[in-house]
């Protein structure tokens, strides 16, 4: 039992590493709670369900595949692709403010949560190493085992993206339109230099450098 409760606590810290760390999840999570104080909720939701099956996949030996070129450069140029395009539409929305139309962004939170999943390179990697290496150790312990660290892998994402919607929505009701606009300034262009690093990043391997 004690075995079990190191391992869970060495997955927490482990899991915050990587969830803290600023990335385009945490981008969007900021821009679309300024509008949904629970779009930390959704988009964790869309999150678990690409990385719960994920865990499971790899456990069965899907890792080996994120590490091939092939798959970084397909995900990296897609991801890539996809992130610029999210980063526009932020944009866009600046003028829907501006004219008074307050649409919902193209992808909604829990879309998005899958989407950005999918298309991070990063994420896929990380999955491949290091949540690789806790995979392995939890199934070494047991079923139990297994399933409690993807569940306390997935709440570390759930209470981290929920405060950051929390705080974003609560901040731009509290200081008005002008942060909700400031905040899609900010988001649109660092969504943007994302998609264009991952599509670097890609092209590098594509030309093995």
């Amino acid at each position: 039992m004690m075995e079990l409760i190191l391992f869970l606590g060495k997955t927490v810290g482990i899991s915050l590493s990587g969830v803290l760390a600023p990335g385009a999840v945490t981008t969007a999570t900021v821009a679309h709670g300024a509008r949904n104080r629970w779009a930390g909720v959704l988009i964790s939701i869309g999150h678990g369900m690409i990385e719960i099956p994920l865990i499971f996949l790899i456990m069965l030996g899907l890792g080996v595949l994120f590490k091939a070129d092939w798959f970084k450069i397909v995900v990296g140029w897609i991801g890539g692709g996809f992130l610029i395009w999210m980063g526009i539409g932020m944009l866009r929305e600046i003028s829907k403010l501006d004219s008074g139309q307050h649409k919902r962004y193209t992808t909604g939170p829990t879309m998005t949560g899958v989407l950005l999943s999918i298309s991070n390179p990063y994420f896929l990697l990380w999955w491949a190493s290091v949540g690789l290496n806790l995979t392995l150790e939890a199934k070494q312990l047991g079923w139990l085992a297994f399933v409690l660290f993807a569940l306390v892998h997935w709440s570390c994402d759930l209470v981290w993206l929920t405060i950051l919607s929390l705080g974003s929505f609560h901040g731009t009701n509290l200081l008005g339109q002008g942060s909700q606009k400031l905040i899609l300034q900010i988001c649109g262009p660092v969504m943007i230099g994302f998609g264009i690093h991952f599509i670097y990043k890609a092209t590098m391997v594509w030309l093995g450098l």
